[in-house]
């Protein structure tokens, strides 16, 4: 069903000082750098910063080759549906689901 997990996205209620903290802890400068995300690579693994996140703590993302048919499998197997499937740029999409203890379960599908 997933490739692995790729992204993990963190809450930045303020922006900008969240992308000093991460260029200065990754030492990188951010390969998108936009109002509604800010985007690192380290490996094979993306670091995002997103000042609308609704969750409290990091959410960590499986790349998925079907989105729409992941969701469904996983609503179906128990999960409840946080953020429906949506494109955030570039042709990615990201859906959020909800398990039964309250952990986000983050979906990505690449373009």
């Amino acid at each position: 069903m997933t490739s692995g997990m790729q992204l993990v996205v963190f809450p930045a209620k303020d922006l900008d000082a969240a992308k000093r903290l991460f260029s200065t802890l990754l030492g990188s400068e951010p390969y998108v750098d936009q109002a509604y995300y800010v985007g690192y690579r380290v490996g094979e693994l993306e670091f995002g910063l997103d000042p609308n996140a609704q969750s409290a703590g990091p959410i960590c993302y499986w790349e998925v080759p079907d989105i729409e048919a992941s969701v469904a499998s996983l609503v179906a197997a128990g999960a409840e549906l946080g953020q429906a499937p949506h494109d955030v740029g570039g042709g990615k999409r990201i859906s959020t689901l909800i398990e039964k203890s309250g952990s986000t379960i983050g979906l990505a599908q690449s373009p």
